[in-house]
């Protein structure tokens, strides 16, 4: 069930928007990496993002470039926060200069309908293999 709902349906019971936050934030995985309260590795982070690597890869190089603030998916941290989208790329591009990467492929999944199964926008890092075109 997508963070969203959670919030809406516990909107009814808090008055306060810290508490709405706090629920929220409580219901999404990637928010509980971001505030420490579930640890995780790090392979990377700035100002906005931080970068793990993918449980369940796809490629030799998976790594998942997470905004540390919640955005639902990749139109949303555009249309609230086009810096955090800066962020999250050029956290990408330190990652696969550091990493020696000759190339790699960049997805954002917008939507289950394509494959969003977390709903706390993620950018996939993907190398290490060919890939073909298109994707899918």
């Amino acid at each position: 069930m997508p963070e969203r709902l959670l919030s809406v349906q516990f909107k009814a019971r808090f008055q306060s928007g810290v508490d709405e936050i706090r629920i929220s934030m409580m219901s999404c995985l990637f928010c509980s990496f971001a505030d420490g309260s579930i640890p995780v590795e790090r392979v990377g982070e700035n100002e906005n993002a931080f970068a793990i690597r993918d449980i369940n890869p796809v490629a030799p190089t998976h790594i998942l470039i997470i905004p540390k603030d919640h955005f639902e998916n990749a139109a949303e941290v555009v249309r609230v926060d086009s810096a955090v989208m800066a962020s999250i790329f050029a956290l990408a591009d330190e990652i696969a200069r550091a990493q020696s990467l000759d190339g790699y492929r960049t997805v954002f999944n917008t939507g289950a309908s394509v494959g969003q199964s977390v709903f706390h926008a993620h950018l996939h890092l993907l190398a290490g293999r060919t890939f073909g075109w298109p994707p899918g």
